[in-house]
């Protein structure tokens, strides 16, 4: 039995989140006694997986692969439960691999556990820790399947170097020429990604309208941050709505999140309770962000954000 990791990638560059998974994966492995399968799809350096734990890589080089559809990922992963005998499968959070854990499941006939922050407490019974009702509490969840889906939570786990001496094992697999035929737009809006991001700078209506924005997109390029925006924001097309975050946008985990110009809506806190540390710029010292926050400016953005700005950039030079 071993245990197998889908270290997702892109542009041949394995994702921080995907060496958290295996990270936790090497952890679990160690736990259990057993060894760790990587999956790595249309790469050619697999440097950083022997440096965080993978006993074995298998090398899928497949053109069907290029671009991500869940049913055809599906299938390059069930041959290789059947024929490494997988008992465990290792995900990360990144919306693919949502729809890679649901649609595995069906076809496995497995249970999927999504935002697992922590090795199980106990293996027989097997149990989990996850978060549940938009991170405000956990919950213990049994896992009974034969076949374990495990989806680890952005940032919650770690990455964690440990180096070994890994057998890279090419294999072909049996893709179906059959699918839904996907065309995937994306809209460049920064360096950084914001599931990936250890740091987000994130506005809202105080920034008082779009051609603002220059001050948060300034401050996240100093950071190496991502920008993201509150509702309201990408309501009214000031950002694009992929950039929104919050309860009905996307959940946060990030190291630091930076709050400029944002009240602090019940909805945008349930999105970024995960983060590790808030700090909030605000100039109503009754935002209900400040509640939450670990850090906090009484302040006009227009102000704060500029002495940031030249203090980082003194800093830098």
């Amino acid at each position: 039995m071993s245990i197998l990791v889908y270290t997702e990638s892109e542009n041949n560059e394995f994702k921080k989140s995907a060496l958290e998974a295996l990270s936790y994966a090497r952890a679990l492995g160690d736990k259990m006694n057993e060894s760790v399968t990587c999956l790595a799809i249309n790469c050619n350096d697999f440097s950083q997986l022997k440096q965080h734990g993978a006993d074995k890589i298998i090398d899928v080089n497949n053109s069907s692969l290029e671009k991500f559809r869940s049913k055809h990922y599906s299938e390059a992963i069930t041959e290789i439960v059947k024929t490494e005998n997988i008992k465990i499968i290792i995900l990360n959070s990144s919306a693919n691999s949502k729809y890679l854990g649901a649609y595995l499941s069906g076809k496995l006939g497995s249970a999927y556990i999504s935002n697992v922050v922590d090795l199980p407490s106990e293996l027989s019974p097997f149990l989990v820790k996850r978060t549940c009702f938009s991170n405000k509490a956990f919950s213990t969840t049994e896992i009974k399947s034969e076949i374990k889906i495990i989806s680890v939570s952005a940032n919650s786990f770690g990455i964690i170097e440990k180096p070994v001496s890994s057998d890279v094992q090419q294999m072909d697999v049996n893709i179906s020429s059959s699918g839904f035929n996907i065309k995937k737009i994306e809209r460049q809006t920064g360096s950084v990604t914001i599931a990936d991001a250890d740091i987000v700078v994130s506005g809202g209506r105080g920034l008082k309208g779009p051609e603002n924005w220059h001050l948060i997109e300034k401050l996240a390029d100093l950071l190496g941050a991502a920008t993201a925006c509150s509702k309201p924001v990408s309501d009214l097309g000031w950002r694009p709505h992929s950039e929104h975050v919050g309860q009905t946008g996307k959940p946060v985990a990030s190291k630091l999140y930076i709050a400029i110009g944002i009240s602090g809506a019940i909805q945008h806190l349930a999105g970024i309770n995960a983060s590790k540390v808030k700090v909030v710029i605000n100039n109503d010292p009754e935002a209900p962000f400040f509640k939450v926050a670990d850090y906090g400016i009484v302040g006009d953005a227009f102000e704060v954000v500029p002495a940031l700005i030249e203090k980082l950039e003194n800093r830098a030079g």
